[in-house]
């Protein structure tokens, strides 16, 4: 049984619908992350699924239960929001204890788990400290503790790290999923941040404008985007009309000629995603391009090419193989990385 089932869910903001049937499962102890840009419907989901948004249809159904009409104390969600929402009057250890003495657990007991979960979460000892005392990520690790121990059926976790700086972030969020893993919690999140969302999730839902655009593991919605929208919200920007020619070999036509793609290409118009790590600057008599700009990313140099009469194209190479701003470069292209897209997508 999923720990939770979305059929149809739709919230409507006068006219406009935020929310527009949307469909969504979580397994037990699985990860998802609803990712997407601002206004595209993410926060809505999860405050409709913890019942603080009245919903216009659909059913939420936690452990197969549905919970129309369930108020939110009583749902058994665990939430942790971006901006923690500590109470600043109480120590660490009264924030962590909050939901267990809301649900009548002993002083014994409380104490208990809240050590426990210190422990857990990085922090063990700090129970008697002000919360006006931590830092950023440990005030983080305290809501995260505070969110875990009435030991909630699904955990919930709104931009939980979009606060903090890239190291940590980066640090916490392998962290996360690691506590995740060892203690068999169940989560949704939702994240602008792709990130974010591919590092800690087992599977992730693209949103766009209330809907889903696409659902699938972190892997299959990279490799595989569903539509040009989704590409985009990736990061590629290699994306041009095409019209596919089956045979051996397959190619498509585009602005920047016939490219290879992979054989069993379907045939007919698309939209084409060129990968920057399948544009090689190597291309002997292929297309003809001029640098116009690179870009140190850390593990690659992007370079931007000018192609004349034609749209931009984005390569990525390594740091010693990266042309200069100026030069004349050949541009040719690997098949494997070519990705044929829905027309108009």
């Amino acid at each position: 049984m999923a720990s939770l089932d979305v059929e149809a869910l739709t919230v409507r903001f006068g006219e406009r619908s935020v929310l527009d049937a949307v469909d969504l499962s979580v397994a037990e102890r699985e990860t998802v992350c609803v990712l997407g840009p601002s206004g595209g419907g993410k926060s809505t989901l999860l405050r409709a699924v913890a019942g603080l948004q009245a919903v216009d249809a659909g059913r939420v159904r936690v452990a197969g239960r549905d919970q129309a009409g369930v108020p939110a104390h009583r749902r058994d969600l665990g939430l942790m929001f971006q901006d923690h929402q500590l109470f600043p009057q109480r120590d660490v250890a009264g924030n962590v204890a909050f939901g267990l003495r809301m649900r009548g657990a002993s002083r014994a007991r409380a104490a208990a788990r809240v050590a426990e979960l210190l422990e857990l979460v990085g922090l063990p000892g700090a129970g008697r400290r002000a919360v006006a005392s931590l830092s950023g990520g440990e005030q983080q690790r305290v809501a995260l503790a505070r969110a875990l121990a009435p030991e909630p059926r699904l955990l919930m976790l709104d931009e939980p790290l979009g606060q903090l700086d890239r190291g940590l972030r980066e640090r916490l969020v392998v962290e996360l999923r690691e506590l995740f893993e060892r203690l068999g919690t169940t989560v949704l999140a939702v994240t602008h941040d792709q990130g974010e969302a591919f590092a800690l999730a087992h599977r992730v839902a693209v949103m766009r404008d209330g809907r889903i655009a696409q659902s699938g593991t972190p892997s299959e919605v990279w490799q595989r985007p569903a539509s040009a929208f989704v590409a985009r919200f990736l990061g590629f920007d290699n994306l041009v009309p095409g019209t596919v020619r089956a045979g051996t070999p397959a190619v498509v036509r585009t602005a920047w000629g016939e490219l290879p793609v992979p054989d069993g290409t379907p045939a007919g118009p698309c939209t084409l995603l060129v990968r920057p790590t399948g544009v090689r600057l190597d291309g002997g008599d292929g297309l003809r391009a001029r640098v116009v700009s690179r870009t140190f990313r850390g593990d690659h140099v992007a370079v931007l090419l000018d192609v004349e009469g034609a749209p931009r194209l984005e390569a990525a190479c390594t740091l010693r193989r990266a042309p200069d701003v100026g030069d004349a470069v050949r541009v040719a292209f690997d098949a494997e990385e070519l990705v044929r897209l829905p027309p108009h997508a």
